[in-house]
């Protein structure tokens, strides 16, 4: 029973490690959608939603038949609840990935282009770099990895409010373009709760790998506070 059961579990981690990879590319697609006024791309990013559902419901399946099947302790218990927690984010991140595709729709409509405001495409670039090392320190049981995912989150935080600084005041030059920074403004916020969603996979990696709940601690310098 223990080989069967190991097998299992390879199988269960590389089943989130392609839904992993579909939802990374996903978003990746949305975002280019976003910058490029890219109808095509954008569409597929919505018709491909139904793939991450589907994946999605198979690894929650899995998991609850290797809870009640095995009974696992330990180590192998920590992955089965960081594969639930994880498949749940990612899910989330392919969601959010159809609504900046969607916006990139109402964008690919528009006859004129407004420049994105400073920092947008940068922000943008962060975001997809924690999602892809939050992955990597999956992969690589890497908890330095994706402590450094945590911490690169203020940095997404930050841009995303000059952003939006800078898209009010691009609204108080330019009122008629009100509805296309509004959805620039949609696309920043949704970046930033990608942000949220890779240090929630960086933290469940930590969790794994240590044994370490790490979910709503101070950063170092408020506990020293």
């Amino acid at each position: 029973m223990t080989i069967l059961f190991h097998r299992e579990l390879e199988a269960l981690r590389k089943k989130i490690l392609a839904e992993a990879a579909v939802v990374e590319e996903a978003v990746e697609k949305a975002l280019r959608a976003f910058v490029e006024h890219d109808a095509e791309l954008a569409q597929g990013v919505i018709d491909g939603d139904r793939i991450i559902d589907e994946m999605e419901i198979d690894i929650e399946e899995d998991c609850l038949r290797i809870l009640a099947l095995y009974k696992p302790v330990a180590v192998d218990l920590r992955l089965i609840v960081m594969v639930i927690r994880m498949n749940n984010d990612l899910e989330r991140m392919g969601d959010i990935a159809v609504s900046i595709a969607r916006r990139a729709l109402y964008m690919s409509r528009r006859e004129s282009r407004t420049p994105l405001p400073e920092g947008f495409e940068h922000m943008g670039k962060c975001v997809l770099t924690m999602i892809r090392e939050s992955l990597d320190s999956l992969i690589t049981r890497n908890a330095a990895l994706a402590e450094k995912v945590c911490r690169d989150d203020d940095e997404v935080d930050r841009l995303k409010h000059e952003i939006n600084r800078n898209l009010r005041d691009a609204i108080r030059v330019d009122p008629e373009a009100l509805k296309t920074h509004l959805k620039t403004m949609d696309v920043s916020r949704h970046l930033e709760r990608l942000a949220d969603l890779a240090t929630n996979i960086a933290e469940d990696v930590i969790y794994f790998v240590r044994g370490e709940i790490v979910r709503h601690r101070p950063p170092p310098e408020e506990e020293l506070a």
